[in-house]
C-alpha cells in the first residue's frame, strides 16, 4: 500500500485512459489533458474504463514512478467531477481512502480549517 505525504497534490483523471500507456504517455495526457506539469510532483491518478484498475503517477526528483493496481473483484469509487472538468484534487488521505477501497462520497467528515488557496482546490465529497 502507498501511503504519500500529507502535503503532496493529488489529482485524479476524470476520465478514464488507453492502459496500454506508459509513463510518458500517461506524463503527455497530464500536460494535454489535465493542464498539468507531470515533473512538479503532483500524484496524477489515471483509471481504467471498468475502474478495475488504477495507475498513479508521479516524478520524485530524478525520473518517473508508476504504480499499478489491479482488483480482482469490484471496482474503485473515483469522485466525480462538475461538469466540464478534467481533473478532481483529492487530499493524499482521500488517495489512501480510494486505494482502500472507499468510497469518498460516503465519508463523513467533521469540521476542521481548511485554507482557501485557489491552487489546492481540494474537492469536498
Amino acid at each position: 500500500m502507498i501511503v504519500p505525504p500529507g502535503g503532496v497534490r493529488v489529482l485524479v483523471a476524470s476520465r478514464p485512459v488507453d492502459f496500454r500507456k506508459g509513463m510518458d504517455g500517461l506524463a503527455a495526457l497530464a500536460k494535454e489533458t489535465l493542464a498539468q506539469d507531470p515533473f512538479s510532483g503532483t500524484i496524477l491518478v489515471f483509471r481504467a474504463k471498468r475502474a478495475d484498475r488504477v495507475k498513479l503517477l508521479y516524478w520524485d526528483g530524478d525520473g518517473y514512478a508508476l504504480w499499478y493496481k489491479r482488483l480482482e473483484v469490484g471496482c474503485f469509487r473515483f469522485p466525480s467531477a462538475e461538469a466540464g472538468a478534467t481533473r478532481v484534487a483529492i487530499t493524499a488521505s482521500d488517495l489512501t481512502m480510494l486505494l482502500s477501497g472507499v468510497d469518498l462520497a460516503s465519508v463523513k467528515r467533521s469540521g476542521r480549517y481548511r485554507r482557501k488557496d485557489s491552487s489546492l482546490n481540494f474537492a469536498v465529497a
